[in-house]
């Protein structure tokens, strides 16, 4: 792409082990950031993620030689809690730790969730928070809604925080009143093994069509056919699939949990419906739901989107990262 530079700073390496990052591969990432910053480090901004958090340390170790900007975005702020349950006793509490050190870190700060905006603010944050609610980059006119057919989707990658083995019990669950009621799902990850031995036990091998990944043109098929999109999600920083469903005048069905942003993109009846919780019976009802209200439920779909396409449009984030790139600097930065 023109005018832009892709620099390598550390070797390829595994990112996952049994389900879980691995902590080797962002350490050497930070070092190679740390030692090109170092190095070469002559710029205005540097733009970084918050997560793996060693990338951010370097820079914040590097700026003060090299005076630039820092400008984070923090997809996820998780709890104490969460890390526990993450990484353990012991290595949570150096991640909580870890992550707490970042917050300290003059910056200016991106969040694309009303959920993590709100917990940077509570966690002090040294700096200023904007959010950025866009991210979507395809058309922004009303949708022309397609006839449902009688098939329910996901589309993402099968890890446990996506809890995507919740929609067995839930499809079988629905088809007790709707007899004629499918499964497709795509995309994979570490717990697809799980998926497929739930599915032959539940002998549901043709009833849930789960592919693995698949071209771009067969997501695009499903997410503008489904009856609608379902995303039992227990963390989410965003959710963007949920937009992509809507811009196709899909409706789509998320879980209410405290760490799930994407419930922040679902308006109840209008967009779709927030399940209680991932139990079978509560998706079932809500699956059930955009059911009956039928193609109404994809018109005000389409509405919704209408209504929300600037808000949520990537052009639009953009606009706010390019006006934070060349705004005077707060205190906390200088």
């Amino acid at each position: 792409m023109p005018g832009v530079r892709v620099v390598a700073v550390g070797p390829r390496m595994t990112l996952y082990a049994e389900g879980r990052r691995r902590i080797l591969p962002p350490v050497i990432f930070g070092l190679g950031v740390l030692w090109h910053l170092l190095r070469r480090g002559r710029y205005d901004v540097v733009h970084t993620a918050s997560f793996p958090y060693f990338s951010l340390l370097a820079a914040a170790a590097a700026r003060p030689l090299r005076r630039f900007r820092l400008v984070v975005d923090w997809h996820e702020v998780w709890t104490r809690a969460y890390w526990r349950e993450y990484l353990g006793e012991a290595a949570g509490r150096v991640g909580w730790a870890v992550q707490r050190i970042c917050l300290r870190v003059p910056q200016q700060a991106f969040c694309f969730s009303r959920l993590h905006s709100g917990r940077l603010r509570e966690l002090g944050l040294a700096g200023e928070v904007a959010l950025l609610e866009g991210q979507y980059a395809g058309s922004l006119d009303r949708p022309e809604p397609e006839p449902a057919e009688s098939f329910v989707v996901f589309a993402g990658r099968h890890i446990p925080e996506k809890r995507v083995t919740a929609l067995v019990p839930a499809i079988k669950l629905a088809r007790e009143d709707a007899p004629e009621l499918r499964c497709q799902i795509l995309g994979d990850g570490p717990e697809r093994p799980r998926l497929l031995r739930l599915l032959e036990a539940e002998r549901l091998e043709g009833v849930v069509d789960a592919p693995g990944f698949v071209q771009g043109e067969r997501v695009e098929r499903a997410l503008r056919q489904a009856l609608c999109l379902v995303l039992p999600s227990r963390r989410e920083g965003y959710g963007l699939v949920v937009v992509e469903a809507a811009a196709r005048g899909t409706p789509t069905v998320v879980v209410r949990d405290p760490d799930n942003a994407a419930a922040e993109l679902v308006e109840d009846g209008q967009n779709g419906f927030v399940a209680r919780s991932a139990a079978p019976r509560d998706l079932a009802d809500s699956i059930l739901a955009v059911r009956a209200a039928g193609a109404a439920l994809r018109e005000s779909t389409a509405d919704w989107f209408e209504r929300n396409a600037a808000r949520l449009s990537l052009a639009r984030s953009l606009e706010v990262v390019m006006s934070a790139y060349s705004a005077p600097r707060g205190a906390a930065e200088r």
